[in-house]
């Protein structure tokens, strides 16, 4: 069991950009290749994936890092004001300056995303990828077709709508046009994927936000011929209650076992 107390006890680290925005991490040492965790849309590092791999790469001798995303807890910015090229800025910087030599990326949902495009852009440093319930494009092929037109208008008469939250009902969602428009300059499932280092896909068939078939849809576009699959039959989109942690950590140690 996870002591989320003991874990986040210690404030959190914070990387300083030139713009002056701050990116709060933990950051565990060990061996190499490293792991860095990337969470979902509104997600925070304090969620249960991100601690159960950091205590599990902490028992294991494993380097290990879990980040807000600007906009996100305890960084800098409002998350009404980000959009999937900040978000991928932002781990791309930890990538290039917090961290060093090869790492595993591990992204949850939309954090699947941002690490296929980190794949992408920084082949040389990323070792290995393993999505769980893996969201590339959502804001084109997924969010829209959530909202009703009423909130489609007014996304684009006000810029902004804050729609239903399935998890929290007492804090909607702020969608906004920006999110929405400049996610379409990083769009990957409409050519091939250039990465070609070894992929685990980690996906839930009950999962109600990724369709399971996205999954498959993101190997046919991978470069890589290194591709796994997990599908969990009565899995949500979560994958968070303890088999779905121990199921993520086993896969984690497959992957990096291959690459030690």
């Amino acid at each position: 069991m996870i002591d989320t107390q003991t874990t986040d006890a210690i404030a959190p680290s914070m990387a300083t950009r030139d713009d002056g925005s701050t990116i709060a991490y933990h950051v565990t040492p060990g061996k190499s290749p490293g792991v860095i965790f990337l969470g979902g849309f509104l997600s925070d590092m304090t969620g249960g994936k991100a601690l159960a791999l950091e205590e599990h790469c902490r028992k294991t001798g494993r380097a290990f890092l879990r980040f807000d995303y600007t906009g996100h807890g305890a960084s800098s910015g409002a998350f009404e004001e980000g959009c999937i090229g900040d978000w991928m800025n932002d781990a791309l910087y930890i990538l290039d300056k917090v961290v060093e030599g090869r790492q595993v990326i591990v992204g949850s949902s939309m954090g699947g995303w941002i690490a296929l495009l980190m794949a992408v852009k920084r082949p040389e440093r990323v070792a290995g990828l393993l999505g769980i319930a893996a969201a590339p494009d959502f804001t084109e092929d997924l969010l829209p077709k959530e909202l009703s037109a009423k909130e489609l208008d007014l996304i684009e008469r006000h810029g902004i709508v804050y729609a239903a939250n399935p998890y929290d009902a007492d804090h909607p969602t702020p969608i906004t046009k920006k999110l929405l428009e400049e996610g379409r300059n990083h769009l990957l499932m409409r050519g091939r994927i250039t990465y070609a280092g070894p992929v685990r896909l980690i996906q839930g068939m009950k999962d109600m936000e990724v369709p399971w078939q996205t999954a498959l849809n993101i190997s046919n576009l991978l470069e890589s011929e290194d591709v796994e699959f997990t599908f969990v039959k009565a899995g949500d989109h979560r994958l968070s209650e303890p088999h779905d942690l121990e199921r993520l950590t086993r896969v984690l140690d497959r992957l990096l076992e291959s690459l030690d």
